[in-house]
């Protein structure tokens, strides 16, 4: 057994695949995220499959199965993060990462300091946020020139929706006063006019061209360190939303070497559109990398003011949000897909945003109908944040239907400052995780990663506390939308598979399905709510195989 399971944890090449499949794992509770069973007391895995789950007595033989002693952790059916970027976890490992930089100083220090280890070509980092700093305010590009003086420095904000630049960044990108910025995007202005550095959304292509592109083998082990993180967490698959459809092939490949310790489901940039629609779905390693879904967007962010609203942002009357694409020039993507049996998935987020999405939706699928698509009635069109939506829209996601892929650890985190953006009565429709589920619709959970930090635990929390990490919540944050949690384990586990079109085979401990599960220190059903993000996963198992353990602490 030693063995085997150092061969799992090291799961660095084709050795993982060769690890045993055939498992009894006891010694803690295991929730199914069956209804009508939601506990047992033994699970026993023959060939990657679930061959019995149930009590321990009347348990059968269990000759030849490799013994696992949760030692008191808590099994659940694997993990899925819903909605994450695979490629951009793993550079965060390997870029100056910002992430919980308390201040604009503590961020700029951190810069420094980089710069000082890696002296030569530009800079690229991502992770900061100001809505908590005491500035209170974006970075500029005084501040990147003052940390890293005369160096190209380009720092995504967490959010993914805005960069800030250098001066020699914006330089290099000829961007000055007289710059217009695209559709879609914004080129904040100082009070003279001139460039502050900050690039929101669509304007952040004016700089694109200074990321160094990546050699193949770094990509190769950004994609590593992104496995790593994601299996060390407990998730056993993620729905990698815009995976840049030039990496599909080496994705594929690294499943074949036995490099893909968990599955993805890709969603991927639209330049892939056409050729995925023509070839249609594809799938390798027996379902480990599965590509079927296409991911365009709407809107931007909210923190950065992208997000589009019917009404401007209470904090600044000025502004409305920033729409990425139009109908005219969607609808044809949508009916494409539609004829092609691809699932298309979009980015919305403000109440503008996912209204039109919505709206589209129901045009494209009158447009075509079933018996025009591959798939039928069944396409499982997903909106993804369907962050803050009008409680009068709600019935679009029931009527069409849309699944809503959702990410709880966006409203701990926005409780900051959504008000401030939104004002009290749109906060009615925000983030409304609770009232989409009663309505019967499809909720899936992700966590955003990186920008969110993507631990499953978090989001659990996230979803059935609707506090931040410090247990704050504030008067005005609409406490009834956080679920139970029997719900918040379909939306990690259940919602998931079904928004992947895999729940026959995953998303509950059943027999004939695969055995994927996630053992964590805390039990997720019975722990205080403020327990929850402090333990850790202790065991990660895919097909069968074990991918991540560790000690319980």
């Amino acid at each position: 057994m030693r063995r085997t399971l150092l061969l799992a944890l090291l799961f660095s090449g084709p050795a993982a695949s060769a690890a045993a499949q055939d498992l009894l794992i006891r010694g803690g509770p295991v929730y199914t995220g069956v209804d009508a069973a939601p506990t047992a007391e033994v699970v026993q895995v023959r060939g990657g499959r679930i061959a019995w789950v149930g009590a321990a007595a009347g348990a059968p033989a269990a000759d030849g199965l490799e013994v696992i002693d949760l030692k008191g952790a808590a099994l659940f059916p694997g993990f899925t993060d819903g909605h994450a970027h695979l490629d951009g976890v793993g550079w965060r490992e390997l870029t100056l990462n910002l992430e919980g930089a308390a201040s604009a100083a503590e961020a700029m220090a951190r810069l420094t300091d980089w710069a000082e280890a890696h002296p030569e070509g530009p800079i690229i980092g991502r992770g900061w946020i100001e809505t908590r700093w005491p500035e209170a305010r974006f970075l500029t590009r005084q501040d990147l020139d003052a940390a890293a003086p005369g160096r190209v420095v380009l720092l995504g904000r967490a959010d993914g929706h805005a960069v800030v630049a250098s001066s020699a960044a914006l330089a290099a990108a000829g961007i000055d006063a007289s710059t217009a910025a695209p559709t879609g995007g914004e080129i904040l202005k100082d009070g003279d006019g001139q460039p502050t550095g900050l690039l929101v959304d669509a304007a952040d292509q004016l700089v694109s061209g200074l990321t160094p592109r990546a050699d193949p083998a770094a990509l190769r082990e950004a994609y590593r360190a992104g496995f790593r993180v994601e299996a060390e967490y407990g998730w056993t698959g993620v729905h990698f939303m815009s995976a840049p459809w030039r990496d599909i092939p080496l994705l594929e490949a690294m499943a074949g070497a036995g490099e893909a310790p968990i599955r993805v489901y890709n969603s991927v940039t639209p330049d892939g559109a056409a050729e995925l629609i023509a070839g249609g779905p594809r799938s390798v390693a027996d379902g480990r990398i599965i590509t079927r879904a296409i991911k365009y967007y709407a809107d931007g962010a909210l923190g950065s003011r992208g997000a589009a609203l019917f009404e401007p942002y209470a904090d600044r009357p000025s502004a409305t949000g920033l729409m990425q694409i139009g109908e005219a020039e969607i609808a044809p993507l949508y009916e494409a897909a539609l004829r092609g049996g691809i699932q298309v998935a979009t980015h919305a987020i403000g109440d503008r945003g996912n209204a039109s999405v919505a709206e589209w939706y129901r045009r494209a699928l009158a447009a075509v109908p079933p018996e025009d698509r591959p798939n039928g009635a069944d396409v499982r069109w997903r909106i993804e944040h369907a962050q803050i939506i009008r409680p009068e829209d709600h019935h679009g996601f029931v009527d069409l239907p849309i699944i809503a892929s959702m990410q709880p650890s966006h409203a701990i985190g926005d409780l900051h400052f959504a008000p401030a953006r939104l004002g009290d009565r749109r906060l009615d429709g925000a983030y409304a995780w609770r009232s989409l589920a009663d309505l019967g619709v499809i909720v899936v959970g992700g966590s955003d990663a990186p920008v969110e930090r993507g631990s499953p635990l978090i989001e659990f929390y996230a979803a059935v506390a609707r506090r931040d990490l410090e247990g704050f919540q504030g008067p005005d944050w609409r406490p009834h939308e956080a679920v139970d949690r029997r719900t918040a384990l379909k939306m990690f586990t259940l919602w998931p598979a079904r928004a992947s079109f895999r729940e026959d085979e995953l998303g509950t401990i059943e027999v004939g399905k695969r055995a994927d599960f996630t053992a964590f220190s805390v039990d997720l059903m019975t722990a205080p709510l403020a327990d929850i993000p402090k333990g850790h996963a202790v065991l990660t198992v895919v097909d069968g195989v074990v991918v991540h353990r560790a000690d319980q602490r």
